[in-house]
């Protein structure tokens, strides 16, 4: 009988602007059974928490981020000058399942201004399922940027 899989572990933040989505993604992360740690929605200045989550995930404290604010866009810019950050703004269930598949993506970021709560249910559980698939041709443009983010941290 195979091993059963361990449950990722996932960091999750937002401004104030999307602390109803959080919550809903956090409950639905629960009842899938993900150990989840929520690093606030208080913090008008979005890039704080984006900071903590990606730290949190480069850090290996948590083997994934979900970041959200209004349209997710700040999120992703901020979360990227994390070293070891590669932060995804998703907007459908196929670039989700690509941005890790593909792209190897350690950060999920959503607007909640510009993503209805359900679909965003739906791209979450899309990249929560979705896994890295080494030996494709993938592997080496994620390897190209990973390798020019460590010559290159400020």
């Amino acid at each position: 009988m195979p091993l059963e899989e361990k449950k990722l572990s996932v960091a999750i933040g937002c401004d104030p602007n999307a602390a109803a989505l959080k919550e809903a993604i956090i409950a639905q992360l629960e009842a899938m059974g993900y150990p989840v740690k929520d690093f606030g929605s208080e913090d008008p200045i979005y890039a704080r928490v984006a900071f903590a989550v990606g730290e949190a995930v480069a850090s290996k404290l948590y083997d994934r981020g979900i970041l959200l604010c209004g349209t997710g866009i700040g999120m992703s810019i901020a979360a990227n000058k994390v070293p070891g950050i590669y932060a995804a703004l998703c907007a459908d269930t196929y670039s989700a399942e690509r941005a890790i598949k593909s792209n190897n993506s350690n950060v999920l970021t959503l607007g909640a201004f510009t993503t209805g709560s359900e679909v965003a249910k739906q791209i979450v559980k899309t990249w929560m399922e979705a896994r890295w698939q080494p030996g494709t041709a993938s592997e080496a443009k994620v390897a190209c940027y990973v390798e020019y983010a460590g010559k290159h941290q400020v």
